[in-house]
């Protein structure tokens, strides 16, 4: 058979012969440039000739192997004796890059170490490190990242004994900027102080958590916080729930009517519009608490608004404000706190679209990488994972 360059190894290879079905045997030699690994000289003599059999990438489904015939040299120069570097092949190993590449892509996919186990002949330890060491590498490539102009931050459980994980996610790009352990001012406090590029940061949205609006305020001079729209409207939502509560018990563990009366007023079928009317009209003060909640939330889902437009949306939400904290209900009092609190970090949401819905989504992705693991023990693997596969 004439010699050709094996292209899916590297340069400098020549095959002789290729034989078998399953696995398929590559007969090659390394005849690329060689030069001593002390000195770089070209003074070489040849010593001897060894075959190394390596592990090759799959063609398809069949297996292959390389049978690589390999010199070693003399190094007149220094009289050192060696074996050439060939490329696609690290030192010491017995497979390819490509091979090793290969169970790290099916690792990555979703197919389980021990179904790898079975298929590749290779142990569920070394299916491990390989991807272990994959991930490290890609890491690399985001170590020198700096903050984004948007960020979302929020947290999700991550352990019993460590507790929950405070996620940065870049909402311009779309992905995850960096997990962190911890979702306190003690514990974030030396992540924060190492992250570079702070002061680039325009805009964090958060959820109504007191800890990190403080936490933003310190270490994000320069951003402005916006409230995450899905939990101002949720928190309505719930003090709405516990006004209706205090109003009618009976009527509030009624599994219907808290079905019909959670959704909004425009996504209700006639049929169940109608059964909807004739409760609130046979409870008048549970009707108007309703049609507050209804307004309320209408002017918090409006979007696109100028420096100039949100003024009068600020004037209505003060007026809201001022109703519900002499609407003569605990739970109404409580909101209007709650929503005078936030009154700044709510207005901004007239003006700034971003919100936590891509954080939470990648914390559903999250949950996905944990349960594959079922549940990581080691933080530092675990946020290997997120930053690869989430970022």
């Amino acid at each position: 058979m004439p010699k050709r360059k094996i292209e899916f190894i590297g340069k400098g290879f020549n095959i002789h012969s290729v034989s078998g079905h399953d696995p398929i045997i590559i007969k090659a030699e390394y005849v690329g440039p060689v030069a001593c690994p002390d000195c770089n000289s070209k003074q070489l003599r040849v010593k001897d000739r060894i075959e190394r059999l390596i592990r090759h990438e799959s063609f398809g489904r069949q297996k292959s192997w390389i049978r690589l015939i390999v010199r070693k040299y003399h190094c007149l120069a220094c009289n050192r004796y060696f074996r050439p570097r060939m490329p696609g092949i690290l030192p010491y190993k017995r497979s390819t890059e490509y091979f090793r590449r290969e169970v790290c892509l099916n690792h990555r996919d979703g197919i389980s170490q021990a179904q790898i186990r079975r298929n590749c002949r290779i142990g569920t330890a070394t299916v491990e490190r390989w991807f272990h060491d994959h991930l490290e590498l890609k890491e690399r490539m985001f170590s020198g990242r700096k903050c984004s102009e948007v960020l979302g931050i929020d947290e999700h459980f991550f352990s019993k004994r460590k507790g929950y994980v405070t996620t940065f996610c870049d909402l311009k790009k779309h992905r995850v900027f960096e997990p962190a352990m911890g979702r306190t001012h003690d514990a974030l406090e030396p992540f924060l102080r190492g992250l570079k590029g702070r002061e680039r940061v325009k805009v964090v949205c958060i959820d109504l958590s007191s800890s990190y609006r403080a936490i933003v305020r310190k270490f994000f001079p320069n951003a402005r916080i916006v409230s995450d729209r899905f939990h101002v409207i949720r928190t309505v939502l719930q003090h709405f729930l516990a006004g209706w509560k205090q109003l009618d018990p009976e009527g509030r563990r009624n599994r219907g009517l808290l079905s019909l009366v959670r959704r909004h007023a425009d996504k209700l079928r006639p049929d169940q519009k109608e059964r909807l009317d004739r409760y609130l009209d046979a409870h008048p003060a549970i009707s108007e608490l309703y049609q507050a909640k209804e307004s309320l939330c209408r002017l918090l889902n409006i979007k696109h608004r100028t420096k100039k437009q949100s003024q009068p949306l600020i004037r209505r939400l003060l007026n809201w404000i001022w109703k519900l904290r002499y609407s003569g209900l605990p739970a109404m009092e409580t909101l209007a706190s709650t929503l005078e609190n936030w009154s700044a970090e709510i207005a901004c949401m007239w003006r700034f679209t971003k919100n936590n819905g891509i954080t939470e989504g990648f914390h559903t992705k999250m949950e996905v990488i944990q349960r594959r693991a079922y549940g990581f023990k080691n933080f530092a693997n675990y946020r290997l994972r997120v930053i690869v596969l989430c970022g």
